[in-house]
């Protein structure tokens, strides 16, 4: 089975003072150390959080103290896991490695057909 497993990351940006620019650095900064495990498969993205009191999507970021926090959604697609789970430890075992010291959790996995398969069995 092949899944498509996305996990939540909090990343901490120092001394920043505009959300976009947080948002920019975190995206860099992940991104950066996963490239250099060559880990160029895992998709980077800033996540969204519902607002409190309308319920729309805004950038999953926080500034205090020249201080932001920003949700980072990492996806990363896990080809022959068992099942779900197993696709979730191998992910979180492989972005874990290669992101130390990041909280990480699984928020979605979904399973696909591999479109090299789709094509042999057609």
């Amino acid at each position: 089975m092949n899944y498509l497993v996305a996990m939540e990351a909090a990343w901490l940006v120092r001394d920043v003072d505009d959300i976009d620019d947080a948002i920019g650095v975190a995206v860099s900064e992940a991104g950066k150390r996963l490239n250099d495990e060559d880990m160029d498969y895992v998709e980077v993205e800033v996540g969204a959080t519902g607002c409190p009191a309308c319920g729309e999507p805004f950038d999953s970021a926080f500034i205090a103290a020249d201080t932001a926090l920003v949700g980072l959604v990492l996806e990363m697609k896990v080809f022959n896991a068992e099942n779900t789970e197993h696709a979730q430890r191998i992910a979180k075992s492989e972005i874990g490695g290669a992101l130390r010291d990041v909280p990480l959790s699984v928020v979605d996995t979904m399973e696909f057909e591999d479109d090299d398969q789709a094509e042999a069995n057609a």
